[in-house]
Protein backbone atom coordinates (compact mmCIF):
# COMPACT_ATOMS: atom_id res chain seq x y z
CA UNK A 1 0.00 0.00 0.00
CA UNK A 2 1.96 3.27 -1.40
CA UNK A 3 0.33 6.39 -0.46
CA UNK A 4 -1.61 6.52 -3.91
CA UNK A 5 -4.96 7.35 -2.01
CA UNK A 6 -7.31 5.93 0.92
CA UNK A 7 -7.24 2.20 2.37
CA UNK A 8 -9.53 1.57 5.27
CA UNK A 9 -10.26 -1.78 7.32
CA UNK A 10 -13.78 -2.73 6.27
CA UNK A 11 -15.65 -5.09 8.12
CA UNK A 12 -17.86 -7.24 5.80
CA UNK A 13 -19.58 -9.59 8.64
CA UNK A 14 -18.84 -11.77 11.43
CA UNK A 15 -14.39 -12.46 10.89
CA UNK A 16 -14.47 -10.91 7.51
CA UNK A 17 -12.35 -7.53 7.80
CA UNK A 18 -10.88 -6.68 4.38
CA UNK A 19 -8.27 -3.96 4.24
CA UNK A 20 -9.98 -1.88 0.68
CA UNK A 21 -9.60 0.90 -1.48
CA UNK A 22 -11.94 3.47 0.48
CA UNK A 23 -12.47 6.75 -1.22
CA UNK A 24 -10.87 9.55 -0.01
CA UNK A 25 -13.96 11.80 2.04
CA UNK A 26 -14.64 15.17 1.46
CA UNK A 27 -14.86 17.68 4.16
CA UNK A 28 -17.31 20.11 4.96
CA UNK A 29 -17.21 23.75 6.45
CA UNK A 30 -16.69 22.82 9.82
CA UNK A 31 -14.66 19.51 9.27
CA UNK A 32 -10.86 18.80 8.75
CA UNK A 33 -9.12 16.24 6.78
CA UNK A 34 -6.52 13.63 9.02
CA UNK A 35 -4.02 11.35 7.90
CA UNK A 36 -4.65 9.05 10.29
CA UNK A 37 -0.97 7.46 11.88
CA UNK A 38 -2.21 5.27 14.82
CA UNK A 39 -5.54 3.55 15.91
CA UNK A 40 -6.10 0.86 18.62
CA UNK A 41 -8.79 -1.85 18.87
CA UNK A 42 -11.21 -1.66 20.96
CA UNK A 43 -13.59 -4.40 22.97
CA UNK A 44 -16.08 -3.32 20.63
CA UNK A 45 -14.01 -3.86 17.83
CA UNK A 46 -13.76 -6.96 18.80
CA UNK A 47 -17.71 -7.62 19.59
CA UNK A 48 -18.54 -6.54 15.87
CA UNK A 49 -15.62 -8.66 14.34
CA UNK A 50 -16.66 -11.78 16.03
CA UNK A 51 -20.54 -11.17 15.78
CA UNK A 52 -21.82 -8.76 13.41
CA UNK A 53 -23.17 -6.77 16.68
CA UNK A 54 -22.55 -4.34 19.33
CA UNK A 55 -24.50 -3.07 22.16
CA UNK A 56 -27.10 -1.52 20.03
CA UNK A 57 -25.44 -1.59 16.40
CA UNK A 58 -25.81 -4.29 14.07
CA UNK A 59 -23.82 -5.28 11.04
CA UNK A 60 -26.23 -4.64 7.97
CA UNK A 61 -23.79 -3.61 5.55
CA UNK A 62 -19.81 -3.46 5.38
CA UNK A 63 -18.05 -0.69 7.43
CA UNK A 64 -14.69 0.75 8.23
CA UNK A 65 -14.52 -0.10 11.79
CA UNK A 66 -11.76 1.74 14.48
CA UNK A 67 -12.45 4.74 16.77
CA UNK A 68 -9.74 4.82 18.74
CA UNK A 69 -7.42 7.33 16.82
CA UNK A 70 -4.52 9.82 16.34
CA UNK A 71 -3.35 11.33 13.12
CA UNK A 72 -2.03 14.57 11.24
CA UNK A 73 -4.35 17.21 10.01
CA UNK A 74 -4.11 17.75 6.38
CA UNK A 75 -6.60 19.78 4.96
CA UNK A 76 -9.49 22.40 7.29
CA UNK A 77 -12.64 23.67 6.22
CA UNK A 78 -13.24 27.46 5.72
CA UNK A 79 -14.77 28.03 8.92
CA UNK A 80 -12.28 25.99 11.34
CA UNK A 81 -10.40 27.92 13.24
CA UNK A 82 -9.27 25.75 16.37
CA UNK A 83 -6.84 23.67 13.93
CA UNK A 84 -4.28 24.04 11.20
CA UNK A 85 -2.41 21.51 8.83
CA UNK A 86 0.00 19.71 10.54
CA UNK A 87 -1.15 19.60 13.83
CA UNK A 88 -1.22 16.41 15.49
CA UNK A 89 -4.57 15.79 16.87
CA UNK A 90 -6.36 12.82 18.98
CA UNK A 91 -9.83 12.09 17.70
CA UNK A 92 -12.47 11.92 20.25
CA UNK A 93 -15.07 9.75 18.49
CA UNK A 94 -18.24 11.73 18.34
CA UNK A 95 -20.19 13.84 16.27
CA UNK A 96 -23.34 14.40 18.07
CA UNK A 97 -26.13 16.48 16.78
CA UNK A 98 -25.74 19.50 19.22
CA UNK A 99 -29.31 20.18 19.20
CA UNK A 100 -31.19 17.29 21.53
CA UNK A 101 -31.76 17.57 25.37
CA UNK A 102 -28.91 15.81 26.23
CA UNK A 103 -26.48 17.68 23.79
CA UNK A 104 -28.44 21.12 24.95
CA UNK A 105 -27.14 19.92 28.76
CA UNK A 106 -24.04 19.09 28.45
CA UNK A 107 -24.03 14.88 28.29
CA UNK A 108 -23.45 14.84 24.52
CA UNK A 109 -22.30 10.60 25.30
CA UNK A 110 -26.18 10.40 25.52
CA UNK A 111 -26.62 12.27 22.52
CA UNK A 112 -29.91 10.61 20.07
CA UNK A 113 -28.34 10.80 16.60
CA UNK A 114 -24.44 11.00 18.24
CA UNK A 115 -22.72 9.97 14.63
CA UNK A 116 -20.45 7.86 16.61
CA UNK A 117 -17.20 6.79 15.19
CA UNK A 118 -17.44 2.97 14.05
CA UNK A 119 -20.99 2.79 14.29
CA UNK A 120 -24.24 2.11 11.89
CA UNK A 121 -24.11 6.25 12.22
CA UNK A 122 -20.65 6.61 10.77
CA UNK A 123 -17.76 4.72 9.41
CA UNK A 124 -14.60 4.55 11.59
CA UNK A 125 -11.05 5.66 11.53
CA UNK A 126 -9.02 2.66 10.71
CA UNK A 127 -8.15 4.30 7.70
CA UNK A 128 -5.19 6.10 5.79
CA UNK A 129 -7.63 9.60 5.76
CA UNK A 130 -10.59 10.33 7.68
CA UNK A 131 -12.56 13.19 8.09
CA UNK A 132 -14.36 14.49 11.63
CA UNK A 133 -15.77 17.72 13.10
CA UNK A 134 -13.00 19.93 14.02
CA UNK A 135 -13.87 20.78 17.63
CA UNK A 136 -14.09 16.44 18.44
CA UNK A 137 -10.33 16.84 16.95
CA UNK A 138 -7.79 17.55 20.45
CA UNK A 139 -5.18 18.98 19.49
CA UNK A 140 -1.93 16.88 21.35
CA UNK A 141 0.80 18.30 23.61
CA UNK A 142 4.14 17.61 21.86
CA UNK A 143 5.42 15.25 24.59
CA UNK A 144 2.37 12.78 23.75
CA UNK A 145 3.01 10.45 21.09
CA UNK A 146 0.75 8.92 18.29
CA UNK A 147 0.26 5.39 20.25
CA UNK A 148 -0.26 7.51 23.45
CA UNK A 149 -2.36 9.87 21.53
CA UNK A 150 -4.74 6.61 19.95
CA UNK A 151 -5.11 5.11 23.12
CA UNK A 152 -6.46 8.38 25.22
CA UNK A 153 -9.86 7.48 23.79
CA UNK A 154 -10.46 4.58 26.26
CA UNK A 155 -8.77 6.22 29.15
CA UNK A 156 -11.36 9.24 27.87
CA UNK A 157 -13.71 6.39 29.29
CA UNK A 158 -12.17 4.97 32.56
CA UNK A 159 -11.76 8.82 33.32
CA UNK A 160 -15.86 9.07 32.63
CA UNK A 161 -16.55 5.95 34.54
CA UNK A 162 -14.21 6.86 37.63
CA UNK A 163 -16.15 10.00 37.57
CA UNK A 164 -20.08 8.42 37.35
CA UNK A 165 -18.63 5.76 40.23
CA UNK A 166 -17.64 8.37 42.56
CA UNK A 167 -14.06 7.24 43.26
CA UNK A 168 -12.56 9.64 46.05
CA UNK A 169 -9.82 9.71 48.05
CA UNK A 170 -9.12 6.27 50.29
CA UNK A 171 -12.19 4.85 48.39
CA UNK A 172 -11.60 0.74 48.47
CA UNK A 173 -12.36 -0.35 44.81
CA UNK A 174 -13.50 -3.55 42.79
CA UNK A 175 -12.80 -3.76 39.37
CA UNK A 176 -14.51 -6.82 37.51
CA UNK A 177 -12.42 -7.18 34.13
CA UNK A 178 -8.91 -6.32 33.80
CA UNK A 179 -9.17 -5.86 29.94
CA UNK A 180 -7.98 -2.29 28.71
CA UNK A 181 -10.69 -0.71 30.37
CA UNK A 182 -10.73 -2.67 33.66
CA UNK A 183 -6.88 -1.42 33.75
CA UNK A 184 -7.28 2.07 32.75
CA UNK A 185 -10.17 2.40 35.58
CA UNK A 186 -7.54 1.29 38.07
CA UNK A 187 -4.99 3.46 36.91
CA UNK A 188 -7.16 6.60 36.79
CA UNK A 189 -8.53 5.74 40.42
CA UNK A 190 -5.20 4.70 41.90
CA UNK A 191 -4.51 8.65 40.26
CA UNK A 192 -7.94 9.93 42.13
CA UNK A 193 -6.83 8.59 45.79
CA UNK A 194 -8.40 4.97 45.73
CA UNK A 195 -6.63 3.56 48.50
CA UNK A 196 -7.37 -0.14 47.44
CA UNK A 197 -7.87 -1.43 44.17
CA UNK A 198 -8.87 -5.59 43.42
CA UNK A 199 -9.00 -6.59 40.08
CA UNK A 200 -10.41 -9.57 38.88
CA UNK A 201 -9.90 -11.44 35.24
CA UNK A 202 -9.94 -15.11 33.90
CA UNK A 203 -6.48 -14.29 32.20
CA UNK A 204 -3.37 -14.41 34.43
CA UNK A 205 -1.17 -12.25 32.04
CA UNK A 206 -4.16 -9.61 32.59
CA UNK A 207 -3.62 -9.71 36.22
CA UNK A 208 0.33 -9.27 36.15
CA UNK A 209 -0.25 -6.33 33.96
CA UNK A 210 -2.97 -5.15 36.63
CA UNK A 211 -0.42 -5.62 39.39
CA UNK A 212 2.64 -3.73 37.58
CA UNK A 213 0.77 -0.73 37.06
CA UNK A 214 -2.61 0.06 39.43
CA UNK A 215 -3.85 -2.88 41.73
CA UNK A 216 -2.81 -3.63 44.57
CA UNK A 217 -4.67 -7.36 44.86
CA UNK A 218 -5.89 -9.40 41.79
CA UNK A 219 -7.98 -12.25 41.55
CA UNK A 220 -7.94 -14.81 39.05
CA UNK A 221 -10.99 -16.14 37.99
CA UNK A 222 -12.04 -19.80 37.71
CA UNK A 223 -14.63 -21.50 35.86
CA UNK A 224 -15.42 -23.62 38.92
CA UNK A 225 -16.63 -20.40 40.98
CA UNK A 226 -19.56 -20.29 42.38
CA UNK A 227 -20.71 -16.23 43.00
CA UNK A 228 -20.31 -16.89 46.42
CA UNK A 229 -17.26 -18.05 46.16
CA UNK A 230 -16.27 -15.36 44.50
CA UNK A 231 -17.52 -12.46 47.27
CA UNK A 232 -16.21 -15.02 49.72
CA UNK A 233 -12.75 -14.80 48.37
CA UNK A 234 -12.88 -10.52 47.30
CA UNK A 235 -13.84 -9.72 51.15
CA UNK A 236 -11.02 -12.24 52.16
CA UNK A 237 -8.52 -10.28 49.95
CA UNK A 238 -9.46 -6.39 50.43
CA UNK A 239 -10.65 -7.41 53.99
CA UNK A 240 -13.75 -5.75 53.70
CA UNK A 241 -16.48 -5.08 51.06
CA UNK A 242 -15.91 -2.37 48.30
CA UNK A 243 -17.16 0.49 48.69
CA UNK A 244 -17.49 1.13 44.57
CA UNK A 245 -17.11 -1.82 42.06
CA UNK A 246 -16.98 -1.43 38.51
CA UNK A 247 -17.95 -3.83 35.91
CA UNK A 248 -15.14 -3.80 33.16
CA UNK A 249 -16.34 -6.84 31.26
CA UNK A 250 -20.12 -7.23 30.96
CA UNK A 251 -20.37 -10.46 32.00
CA UNK A 252 -23.96 -10.83 34.16
CA UNK A 253 -22.14 -13.30 36.53
CA UNK A 254 -19.83 -10.13 36.96
CA UNK A 255 -22.86 -8.01 37.82
CA UNK A 256 -24.55 -10.49 40.21
CA UNK A 257 -21.46 -10.16 42.00
CA UNK A 258 -20.99 -6.84 42.16
CA UNK A 259 -24.65 -6.48 43.85
CA UNK A 260 -24.01 -8.96 46.32
CA UNK A 261 -20.34 -7.91 47.40
CA UNK A 262 -20.55 -4.19 47.34
CA UNK A 263 -20.80 -2.58 50.90
CA UNK A 264 -24.29 -1.43 52.00
CA UNK A 265 -24.71 2.20 50.93
CA UNK A 266 -21.86 1.81 48.03
CA UNK A 267 -21.95 2.27 44.15
CA UNK A 268 -21.98 -0.48 41.69
CA UNK A 269 -21.10 1.42 38.19
CA UNK A 270 -21.39 -0.93 34.88
CA UNK A 271 -19.05 0.12 31.87
CA UNK A 272 -18.77 -3.09 30.15
CA UNK A 273 -21.16 -4.01 27.61
CA UNK A 274 -22.97 -7.14 28.12
CA UNK A 275 -26.18 -8.79 27.10
CA UNK A 276 -29.91 -7.13 26.32
CA UNK A 277 -30.75 -9.10 29.50
CA UNK A 278 -29.30 -10.33 32.53
CA UNK A 279 -30.63 -12.01 35.55
CA UNK A 280 -29.17 -10.18 38.66
CA UNK A 281 -30.13 -9.88 42.32
CA UNK A 282 -31.26 -6.74 42.14
CA UNK A 283 -33.66 -6.24 45.21
CA UNK A 284 -31.05 -7.54 47.49
CA UNK A 285 -28.56 -4.65 46.34
CA UNK A 286 -31.84 -2.52 46.30
CA UNK A 287 -32.92 -2.89 49.69
CA UNK A 288 -29.00 -1.87 50.86
CA UNK A 289 -29.05 1.76 48.96
CA UNK A 290 -26.98 0.73 46.55
CA UNK A 291 -26.41 2.53 43.65
CA UNK A 292 -26.25 0.98 40.15
CA UNK A 293 -24.97 3.40 37.50
CA UNK A 294 -24.08 3.44 33.36
CA UNK A 295 -21.54 4.75 32.32
CA UNK A 296 -21.66 5.26 28.23
CA UNK A 297 -18.77 6.52 26.07
CA UNK A 298 -17.37 9.75 26.78
CA UNK A 299 -18.86 12.97 27.62
CA UNK A 300 -15.54 16.07 28.41
CA UNK A 301 -12.89 13.97 29.03
CA UNK A 302 -10.59 14.37 26.35
CA UNK A 303 -8.82 17.13 27.59
CA UNK A 304 -8.23 15.86 31.16
CA UNK A 305 -6.99 13.00 29.37
CA UNK A 306 -4.75 14.31 27.35
CA UNK A 307 -3.09 16.64 30.01
CA UNK A 308 -3.17 13.05 32.68
CA UNK A 309 -0.53 11.73 29.92
CA UNK A 310 1.00 14.83 29.54
CA UNK A 311 2.02 15.58 32.97
CA UNK A 312 3.03 12.05 33.65
CA UNK A 313 0.42 10.93 36.18
CA UNK A 314 -1.23 8.12 33.81
CA UNK A 315 1.40 6.48 32.01
CA UNK A 316 0.01 4.96 28.78
CA UNK A 317 3.15 3.94 26.87
CA UNK A 318 2.70 1.13 29.28
CA UNK A 319 -0.24 0.13 28.63
CA UNK A 320 0.27 -0.15 24.87
CA UNK A 321 1.58 -4.26 24.44
CA UNK A 322 1.75 -4.85 20.80
CA UNK A 323 2.13 -2.99 17.38
CA UNK A 324 0.86 -4.53 13.71
CA UNK A 325 0.25 -3.05 10.73
CA UNK A 326 -3.10 -2.04 8.77
CA UNK A 327 -2.17 -4.71 6.29
CA UNK A 328 -2.51 -7.00 9.07
CA UNK A 329 -5.45 -5.87 10.68
CA UNK A 330 -7.60 -9.71 11.16
CA UNK A 331 -4.10 -10.77 13.05
CA UNK A 332 -4.65 -7.64 15.45
CA UNK A 333 -8.19 -8.10 15.86
CA UNK A 334 -7.65 -11.84 16.30
CA UNK A 335 -5.18 -10.78 18.71
CA UNK A 336 -7.01 -8.80 21.21
CA UNK A 337 -10.07 -11.44 20.36
CA UNK A 338 -7.73 -14.25 22.40
CA UNK A 339 -6.91 -11.96 25.70
CA UNK A 340 -3.40 -12.00 25.85
CA UNK A 341 -2.66 -8.71 24.57
CA UNK A 342 -3.70 -5.66 26.47
CA UNK A 343 -4.10 -2.61 23.92
CA UNK A 344 -3.00 -3.49 20.57
CA UNK A 345 -1.90 -0.49 18.14
CA UNK A 346 -2.59 -0.58 14.81
CA UNK A 347 -0.25 1.55 12.15
CA UNK A 348 -1.89 2.86 9.06
CA UNK A 349 0.97 4.39 7.69
CA UNK A 350 3.72 2.97 5.45
CA UNK A 351 6.98 4.32 7.08
CA UNK A 352 10.44 2.75 8.37
CA UNK A 353 9.60 1.30 12.09
CA UNK A 354 11.87 3.11 15.13
CA UNK A 355 14.21 0.90 16.34
CA UNK A 356 12.11 0.14 20.42
CA UNK A 357 9.14 -0.82 17.69
CA UNK A 358 11.14 -3.40 16.04
CA UNK A 359 12.26 -4.25 19.88
CA UNK A 360 8.42 -5.15 20.97
CA UNK A 361 7.64 -6.71 17.69
CA UNK A 362 10.13 -9.35 17.68
CA UNK A 363 9.53 -9.84 21.36
CA UNK A 364 5.51 -10.58 20.67
CA UNK A 365 4.03 -13.96 20.20
CA UNK A 366 3.90 -15.67 16.90
CA UNK A 367 0.57 -13.47 15.93
CA UNK A 368 2.24 -10.42 16.38
CA UNK A 369 5.98 -11.03 15.08
CA UNK A 370 6.23 -8.95 11.96
CA UNK A 371 8.90 -7.89 9.56
CA UNK A 372 11.01 -5.42 11.70
CA UNK A 373 11.79 -2.49 9.12
CA UNK A 374 8.50 -1.94 8.06
CA UNK A 375 4.89 -0.96 9.39
CA UNK A 376 2.90 -1.81 6.23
Amino acid sequence: MGDGGNYAAVLHGPYDVRIEKWSTPEINDNEVLVKMECVGICGSDIKLYSTGTCGMDVLTEPMVIGHEGAGVVVKIGPKVTSLKVGDRVAIEPTQPCRACEYCKTGRYNLCIAPCYCSSMGAPGNLCKYYKHVADFCHKMPDNISMEEGAAVQPLAIAMHACARAGIKLGSTLLILGGGPIGLLCAMTAKAMGASKILITDVVQSRLDTARELAADYTLLVKREYSDQDMVDSIVAMLGTQPDITIDACGYASAQRVAMMVTKTAGIVLIVGIGEHKVEVPLSQALLREVDIRGSYRIVNTYPPALAAVSTGAIKLNKFISHHLPLARTKEALDLAKSGTAMKVIIHCLERPAPPYYRDIMLRSTKLTRVAPSFYC
